[in-house]
């Protein structure tokens, strides 16, 4: 049995899928990026008028994924300290990985933070003009 989870925070699903599903004792979450909810703005972002990137802010990027985590887990009753595994794809490894990998140890620093397994990959785009995207697996009760 599963259970599917629908975030009234977080941004929509860009296709026909779920924030999140539960299976058993885990939380796993579909790709997650730093999308806004209800527009289509991106945090750090510049398109031009034909909607291609002109400029980025990983930074902002990433602490826009961030949040929208957050945001999904709490909304499917888990937490940030749940976290056992997450996914990162980045469409530029050599220029965002420094910046996303020191922010990323920021929100796992001090004790009591979960410090989970984490796989960084780079790809060639992702769905939306977005640089990063988080696919998260949460243990919940």
């Amino acid at each position: 049995m599963s259970q599917s989870f629908e975030s009234s925070r977080a941004p929509e699903p860009v296709g026909a899928f779920p924030h999140a599903k539960k299976v058993g004792n885990f939380l796993f979450l579909s790709g997650i990026g730093p999308r806004v909810r209800g527009s289509k703005d991106i945090p750090g972002v510049t398109l031009d008028a034909a909607g291609n990137i002109v400029s980025y802010d990983i930074e902002a990027q990433c602490h826009a994924v961030f949040e929208n985590v957050r945001l999904v887990l709490e909304d499917a009753g888990a937490s940030w300290n749940d976290m056992v595994d997450v996914t990162v794809f980045l469409t530029n490894m050599k220029n965002d990985f420094p910046i996303y990998n020191k922010l990323y140890a920021e929100q796992f620093a001090g004790p009591g933070n979960p410090n989970p397994t984490r796989t960084t990959i780079e790809v060639t785009a992702l769905p939306t003009p977005i640089a990063i995207e988080l696919k998260v697996i949460a243990a919940v009760a």
